[in-house]
């Protein structure tokens, strides 16, 4: 429990981080204004993204651990 807040909490941290980093290089080229906002619209776009992105593969590994047998009520059946 306390591992997975952790990964998500860095995660998020993570792409944050880079995301304000491209914000800023991107609104720099024009001002900067246009830095300090594209930082901070690329931190909350990069905090969503690691987000998301834990949640999606927290759901495959959760897939995966189940193995084909654990599958068996998505997967459509055969005609026998």
């Amino acid at each position: 429990m306390v591992r997975d807040k952790l990964t998500l909490a860095l995660s998020r941290a993570r792409y944050a981080a880079i995301g304000a980093a491209i914000g800023a290089a991107v609104g720099g080229l024009f001002s900067r204004n246009a830095a300090s906002s594209g930082a901070a619209a690329g931190a909350l776009l990069g905090a969503a993204v690691g987000e998301r992105r834990v949640g999606a593969q927290t759901r495959i590994q959760e897939l995966r651990s189940r193995g084909e047998e654990g599958l068996g009520e998505y997967l459509p059946q055969r005609a026998e």
